[in-house]
């Protein structure tokens, strides 16, 4: 866990201090301009800010959850492109605007308070949610590379508790700090990190398959390097480095350092402060022997400037955090010393020179200091950090958590497993091998999965969680390109009955695949007779006839829905609709079944129609023939008993798939005989697996296929869509959308794992 927790901590610090700071300004703003009634509008702004923060966190959280392995992948690593950009952005903006960015806060707030108490609660909402939307999306990213959220998040929350300290201090005028050089040093730090989290980014963009080159290899040390060790496992924790890189993640790495380091570091020297000016001459001592008094210095805070002398809190007599700017002004209708000069005694010909700024606001004159002022705060900074590596030294790299560590390559999968307890287990699984594995918690006596973790990458650490009950457990590695690897197993005594999935291999639906493909053959046989039928009638000008045959011909093709994504260009070409169309229905890719559909009820004359019609059959003709030299992804299967009726509710009864026909609840119809087909070849290897799915799949499909056939004449015409009543509309797409959420199951019932 501490391994983990730097990055963390150093973000909560950066991040807290800067917000901390801003709330100070406004604080100390209202509070010298007598406005304490307006404080309650500052917190509520704030407490906004922090629960805005708190909901992008879990916003993130959840939709990663809810994606399958190489969306995770994608998501993450596109999250952590997106975050190392925020953190760049972040570290020059407060290298340019540390010493300005109170006066700024001043002014909104001084304009704020002329315009409402609405107006300061949304000028305090948006100063600090800015830095608190930084920080959670830093922190989601660094708790992704993490495999865990415990030390990232003990390492934030270490942060903001010592950067609240710090502004607490600075504002009690209690401790004083060069922040200039603070946001620099952290600045510096920031990079190298956001460095590694770019690395991994990109890692986890390679292993999405959304970028080439995941196995082209800069380095592999994992033969030298132990990746559980405890010196790997901090450089892992806090850079993001791995003993095994590709090639993309050292060249963006290093050239990512190589110019943000020299721009930041350019950018230092140029707003470095130009030294002090050489002090004027002594005047000469008046004949009564004394001298004038010295002219106050003029009041200026050193917040972040590292140049002023401090104001003396005998200015205006009340506190005021030292975040303004590095030229500030007296506060007007404020009384200073220099307003009433009085004689004082003689003193001697030199002044001392002013000292350099510190942070905080403080009497002018104050007892000399034996212990440095920057000792206390890099005590704050790097106590912390000291007790970690002490930690991690003393933990041996080994997360400081309950769960289990479970270790797994294809050499040693399930190295540190023990029995578990019954009950809801987290598992922290760990990749110590060269290659990306699935890895999978099993019954080794039925092969039943437990829970699994896809994809995890070398040198990451992922959590599986999974409910333990009576039984025998063991652990599948199944690395990329080699073979499964089990560990030995061990056996639960206590504890109820636990549900696990039996996998489902591409040789177990190799036979409903293959009767799958028979019924779709046969239906295109069916589909070019009804084509050739339409062709016929439009060549002879029957089309009123026409127009019966061609919904015979429609649905037929509409019933054979499970195959649209080994159809290819032909379905585009034989169903397509008008979207994406420059020319609309007059654009010269407009073919196919809802061509003629539009020609037929907008009175097109059959000349026109004819070669609409031929085509058709000839594309229809083509697909038959092509159709058997097609791949058919098994896997598939499963999926398309769920989106045949999804695409159904989206374009047939949103009215979207209909061009004046009123045919939406035929084309409805054949899709629910396609899904049904679908699910009868399936059935046995889903009641194999979760008996209760089937039952409640019929139930909800003889209701959708009732309401839908209640809308059929006994002519065989169908009520168009927009005739139906709105209770009618919405019965129906209600019943159809619980129809989906009983298939949801079966997809994942039978989706092809390796540990099978």
């Amino acid at each position: 866990m501490w391994d983990d927790a730097f990055p963390s901590f150093l973000i909560g610090l950066r991040e807290g201090l800067e917000a901390g700071l801003i709330v100070s300004v406004l604080v100390a703003t209202l509070v010298r301009s007598d406005r304490r009634a307006r404080l309650p509008h500052v917190w509520t702004g704030v407490a906004a800010a922090i629960g805005l923060s708190l909901s992008f966190g879990a916003i993130l959280t959840f939709t990663s959850a809810n994606l399958s392995g190489k969306a995770q992948e994608a998501f993450g690593g596109t999250l952590s492109l997106i975050a190392v950009v925020f953190v760049t952005a972040m570290v020059f903006w407060m290298r340019r605007s540390a010493r300005t960015f109170s006066g700024e806060i001043k002014q909104k707030v001084t304009a704020a308070l002329g315009m409402g108490a609405g107006v300061l609660v949304v000028t305090s909402f948006l100063a600090v949610g800015r830095e608190g939307l930084e920080t959670a999306l830093f922190l989601w990213t660094t708790a992704q590379a993490a495999g865990s959220s415990s030390g990232p998040l003990v390492g934030a929350a270490a942060g903001l508790l010592i950067a609240a300290a710090l502004c607490w201090g600075l504002y009690r005028r209690v401790l004083h700090i060069n922040l200039t050089k603070f946001f620099t040093i952290t600045g510096i730090v920031l990079i190298v990190i956001a460095a590694g989290v770019l690395g991994y980014g990109l890692r986890d963009l390679q292993e999405s398959t959304l970028l080439p080159g995941g196995t082209a290899y800069a380095f592999d040390l994992t033969a030298h390097l132990d990746p559980s060790s405890w010196y790997v496992t901090v450089v892992q924790g806090t850079l993001n480095l791995t003993p095994q890189m590709t090639w993309l993640q050292v060249c963006v790495y290093g050239a990512y350092l190589a110019v943000v380091i020299t721009l930041f570091v350019r950018g230092v020297r140029a707003v470095a402060p130009a030294p002090a000016p050489a002090p004027a001459p002594a005047p000469a001592k008046p004949a009564t022997g004394t001298e004038p008094a010295p002219a106050p210095a003029q009041p200026e805070s050193a917040a972040m400037t590292g140049k002023s002398e401090p104001e003396s809190a005998a200015t205006t007599g009340k506190s005021e955090p030292a975040a303004t700017t590095g030229k500030s002004e007296p506060e007007p209708g404020a009384t200073t010393a220099a307003s009433q000069p009085e004689p004082t005694p003689a003193r001697p010909e030199s002044v001392p020179p002013a000292r350099p700024a510190a942070f905080a606001l403080g009497s002018e004159t104050k007892a000399p200091r034996r212990i440095p002022r920057w000792t206390v705060p890099v005590a704050l900074v790097c106590v912390p950090a000291l007790i970690a590596g002490i930690a991690i030294a003393a933990s041996d790299g080994k997360p400081a958590s309950s769960a289990q560590v479970i270790e797994v390559s294809a050499a040693h999968c399930g190295k540190g497993f023990s029995a578990p307890k019954p009950g809801r287990q987290t598992f922290q699984v760990r990749n110590t091998g060269s290659r990306t594995s699935e890895i999978y918690l099993i019954d080794p006596v039925s092969n039943a999965v437990y829970g699994e973790v896809e994809g995890i990458a070398p040198g990451t650490t992922r959590a599986l969680i999974a409910s333990v009950g009576t039984g025998s457990y063991a652990w599948r590695c199944v690395p990329n390109g080699g073979k499964a690897v089990t560990s030995a197993a061990v056996k639960v005594s206590a504890g109820g009955s636990t549900q696990a999935v039996l996998p489902v291999s591409a040789k177990d639906l190799a036979a409903p695949l293959a009767s799958y493909r028979t019924y779709v053959d046969q239906g295109l046989t069916d589909l070019l007779a009804a084509t050739r039928t339409l062709q016929d009638d439009i060549d002879a000008n029957k089309l009123d006839q026409a127009r019966k045959d061609w919904l015979t011909a429609h649905v037929r093709y509409a019933s054979l829905g499970a195959a649209y994504g080994t159809f290819a260009d032909f379905d585009a070409k034989i169903n397509g609709r008008t979207a994406g169309l420059a020319g609309g229905v007059t654009d010269p890719a407009f073919t196919g079944f809802h061509r003629i559909e539009y020609g037929l009820w907008h009175g097109a004359s059959a000349a026109d129609l004819a070669p609409y019609a031929k085509r058709l059959t000839s594309d229809v003709d083509a697909l038959r023939k092509d159709f058997p030299k097609q791949d058919f992804d098994p896997g598939d299967l499963p999926l398309r008993t769920h989106e045949i009726l999804e695409n159904t509710l989206h374009r047939e009864l949103s009215g979207n798939a209909d061009y004046d026909s009123g045919t939406e609840l035929a084309t409805t119809e054949a899709n629910l005989q396609g899904t049904r087909e679908l699910l009868n070849l399936l059935r046995p290897l889903v009641d194999k697996r979760n008996p209760e799915v089937t039952p409640a799949v019929d139930t909800w499909m003889q209701r959708t296929e009732r309401l839908v056939r209640a809308q059929q004449g006994k002519d065989g015409t169908w009520t168009p869509l927009d005739r139906l009543s709105l209770a009618d509309r919405q019965h129906l797409d209600g019943t159809l959308g619980q129809l989906l959420e009983q298939l949801a199951p079966i997809p994942d019932l039978l989706e092809i794992r390796k540990a099978a």
